[in-house]
């Protein structure tokens, strides 16, 4: 009997990880963070341990303890991608088949994962590793303006800074540790997604989008969206642009979600990939359009176990889908007074999760907890950017700061919005 470590910091359905292994074939033990033991099976787990976080030096000594006790495991996974180098670092201590830190940190550092995809000879932006000491005027006279600051580790957005002036990159330089960070130039253009898994170093399955606004938009409070492009020249292209990369990476059997600038000319550039499944409500709509679990096949896939639904299985002709997410009401802190509901309101939205009065939100939210989310489906990519559009015009979210006097709403930038239309 197969027996494998999970860690998870997930609170919903996709941290049901009994549900991705035949029933007495294989144990699993967890170690997880106490917002996200609601989904485990722990009556049917070999053991479950909750830590007040999921860092390095919080679980190593968890899961030695754990591997003597109610192993010896098989594997160690963590799908998250603030658990993915974590995962590869126990596997390596514990000397369990799987990916190396080596490996994994191609994925996880930013100025790592250009060097890999440039070296293959694949368009990437100009950058820079940046050091204690780094001098604003230095990097604007090499990457010229804007600029973009970001953490050589971050997750969705957090930390990143667009700066337009030498004086807001020297400002924003001495709030932060330099030799954290990375600058880039900004390329302009179209943003898209390309998510998949793959096996054997084909595509298992695959899908590209289009995302409508950035973010980087999302983590200023302008909502975000992504439309799934229809059969055609430009949904090739990008698919053939990430096996390119994928490709560099070395990534024969694994979970992916990689985002590709399309500059105005048509040119395609590497922004940045994740060794996981895309985030906000990408598994969600590819479930309920395609039929495929996406981190059911990440958790097989990291594992080395079959897939666990054959290509075969999948829905190719699902149609247009897509999904938007509204970002949690500034000023934060704030409680939510009232919201409207988008079903039945735009007809191409089939679901929607929105705060009740009264939900508190502080800025921890990420793409979860937040002002919105809604999923859609239609009859092509036209169809559904106007409707993801929509949504983004008609839906009220009315929030009252907490501690300070007034109302106030999420943010309604239309210029951004429409942005791409």
């Amino acid at each position: 009997m197969a027996r494998y470590l999970v860690l998870n910091r997930f609170d919903d359905e996709f941290g049901e990880y009994h549900r991705f292994v035949p029933p007495g074939d294989h144990r699993l033990a967890y170690i997880t963070s106490r917002h996200g033991l609601a989904p485990l099976d722990t009556a049917g787990a070999l053991d479950t341990v909750v830590v007040g976080d999921l860092g390095l030096e919080t679980v190593l000594p968890v899961a030695r303890r754990l591997h003597a006790t109610a192993g010896p495991f098989d594997g160690v996974v963590g799908i998250s991608e603030r658990d993915v180098l974590t995962a590869a670092r126990l596997r390596e201590a514990l000397d369990l088949p799987g990916w190396r830190p080596g490996f994994v940190r191609a994925f996880r550092d930013k100025p790592r994962m250009k060097e890999v995809v440039a070296a293959a000879g694949i368009p990437v932006p100009r950058f820079l590793t940046l050091a204690d000491g780094v001098r604003a005027e230095d990097v604007v006279a090499e990457l010229g303006l804007p600029v973009v600051l970001k953490p050589r580790d971050g997750a969705g957005s957090q930390g990143v800074v667009l700066a337009w002036t030498a004086a807001a990159l020297a400002g924003r330089l001495a709030e932060v540790d330099p030799a954290g960070h990375e600058a880039e130039e900004y390329v302009a253009g179209d943003i898209h997604h390309v998510d998949g898994v793959r096996r054997g170093g084909l595509f298992h399955f695959v899908s590209a989008s289009a995302y409508v606004n950035t973010c980087l938009d999302f983590m200023a409070g302008v909502p975000l969206g992504s439309v799934l492009l229809d059969d055609g020249s430009r949904r090739d292209r990008l698919i053939a642009f990430a096996s390119r990369c994928l490709d560099a990476f070395g990534l024969r059997d694994g979970p992916f979600h990689l985002e590709v600038f399309e500059r105005p000319g048509g040119e395609l550039v590497f922004l940045e990939i994740g060794l996981r499944p895309g985030g906000a409500e990408v598994a969600f709509v590819h479930r309920d359009l395609f039929g495929i679990d996406l981190f059911g096949e990440a958790f097989r896939a990291t594992l080395g176990l079959p897939p666990l639904t054959p290509r075969t299985a999948f829905r190719p002709d699902a149609g247009g889908g897509g999904w938007v997410s509204v970002p949690e009401p500034r000023p934060l802190p704030s409680r939510v007074v009232s919201r409207t509901s988008m079903l039945g309101v735009v007809p191409e939205v089939y679901a929607e999760v929105v705060p009740d009065a009264g939900a508190v939100f502080d800025g921890a939210g990420g793409y979860d907890h937040i002002g919105g989310r809604f999923r859609l489906r239609g009859s092509g990519h036209a169809v559904v950017r106007r409707a993801v559009l929509e949504v983004m015009r008609r839906y009220e979210l009315v929030a009252e700061p907490i501690g300070r006097a007034g109302c106030g709403t999420w943010a309604r930038v239309p210029e951004l919005w429409s942005k791409g239309a």
